[in-house]
């Protein structure tokens, strides 16, 4: 095994760590820990909530989650030697739950979450037909991921991190923040908001302390987007075995990761849409000198993804068009056809039985695959939602004798405002 170099204690909160990470991106977060070009080591992760959501069978959590606080990130790593306009290579060796802890109360101790937000505190990407908040547990046996909540539904875990990335610039922050506050002054009441500015309330940076914590805490970025750093970019390929060349903007790149998700499918589309675990990371460190100017890699980190996703032969794909619900000709707007796309998918699964929001959940969980099929063909973009026949336990196919009827059981729990 690696050495352990960012530990983590399940029985304590993040913020009463022996070594404490952060939960916004700034420059000025110390590291803390240091690491050299060629080595290899292990991060713990908290899941993003840090143990605020519960197996159990209620989405109140959901709905009062503590969004302020997120994502509690492992890091800054730095990595010797390492300047601006490097390329900093990282390697994912391994990635998984909280290791020996196969049950227990926090997600990723055997178990974890699928969550959809209610509208008011960010929503989904369907948030319009799922307004409310809901919650789905899965428990993982082996690989393999199964819920009380969405009975008939079974697959492997495509195990990954949603958030790694590299502090950014002192620059680089300035401009987030400023194209992100004007985007929200275009609609500034607008709900769920177009962008989240800086907010010192319930920041986490490291070690930093008094009046360098204050100035650090009113200036951060929020971790929700991706950006050029990387960041929450929830790619699901980023699996055991991947490569990423990371842009870098500071002495040391200032490495940090989080948000494990045991399995997703393409777009995370219910915003907490992963199954969202804690776990550990490993991960080996080199580094490509000026590699930024000579790979023109200046915004947004490249990757090669792993070779350890689960094998699926058989799919059932659904399109959709850039047309409104209601009738109303969108230009190629790929946004809303893949949304369309999976609106079709849960029109079809619940001729199986399921609600809308049972088949909902499994798109966000389930390994599926999003796709920009047509781009070029004025007015209507074409996106596709291919859902993997083999993770229901009946078949789910078309055919002359009509669709299997499933027991919904006990459905997904729900909460409002």
């Amino acid at each position: 095994m690696p050495e352990l170099v960012f530990p983590l204690d399940s029985t304590k909160t993040f913020t009463d760590q022996r070594i404490v990470g952060h939960n916004r991106w700034h420059p000025d977060v110390p590291a803390q820990v240091h690491v050299k070009p060629g080595d290899s080591f292990r991060v713990h992760c908290r899941e993003w909530f840090d143990g605020a959501i519960h197996n159990d069978d209620s989405a109140e959590d959901i709905l009062n989650a503590p969004l302020n606080g997120v994502h509690v990130l492992s890091g800054p790593i730095a990595v010797e030697g390492v300047k601006p306009g490097d390329l900093l290579v990282v390697d994912i060796l391994d990635v998984g739950p909280i290791p020996q802890e196969d049950s227990g109360p926090l997600a990723g101790q055997g178990w974890g979450y699928t969550g959809v937000f209610a509208t008011e505190n960010g929503g989904g990407f369907l948030t319009e037909q799922f307004p409310d908040a809901y919650k789905v547990i899965w428990d993982f046996t082996g690989g393999t991921a199964t819920s009380r909540h969405v009975p008939g539904v079974s697959f492997t875990g495509i195990v990954h991190p949603g958030l790694m990335g590299t502090a950014p610039s002192a620059d680089l922050l300035s401009r987030w923040n400023a194209r992100e506050q004007a985007l929200i002054d275009t609609d500034p009441q607008r709900v769920p908001p177009l962008a989240l500015p800086p907010l010192a309330d319930s920041a986490i940076l490291g070690s930093l302390t008094g009046a360098d914590f204050d100035r650090a805490a009113a200036e951060a970025a929020r971790t929700a987007p991706p950006r050029e750093n990387g960041g929450n970019q929830d790619i699901k390929n980023l699996t055991k075995g991947t490569r990423i060349f990371y842009p870098v903007f500071v002495d040391g790149a200032n490495l940090s990761v989080g948000d494990l998700h045991f399995s997703q499918g393409d777009g995370e589309i219910t915003f907490c849409g992963a199954i969202e675990m804690g776990g550990f990371i490993d991960l080996h460190v080199d580094v490509i000198r000026g590699g930024m100017d000579t790979y023109g890699v200046g915004e947004n980190a490249i990757f090669m993804p792993g070779n350890t996703d689960p094998q699926y032969s058989q799919w059932l794909a659904f399109s959709g068009t850039s047309v409104t619900l209601d009738g109303e000709q969108r230009y190629l707007d790929s946004h809303l056809s893949y949304q369309r796309a999976c609106l079709h998918a849960i029109d079809y699964l619940t001729a199986f039985g399921y609600s809308p929001i049972q088949a909902y959940m499994i798109l966000g969980a389930a390994p599926i695959e999003g796709r920009l099929s047509g781009v070029v063909d004025i007015p209507n973009s074409c996106s596709t939602v291919y859902i993997p026949t083999a993770i229901f336990d009946f078949d789910v196919r078309p055919g002359p004798n009509g669709p299997h009827k499933i027991d919904p059981g006990q459905g997904v729990p729900k909460a409002s405002f």
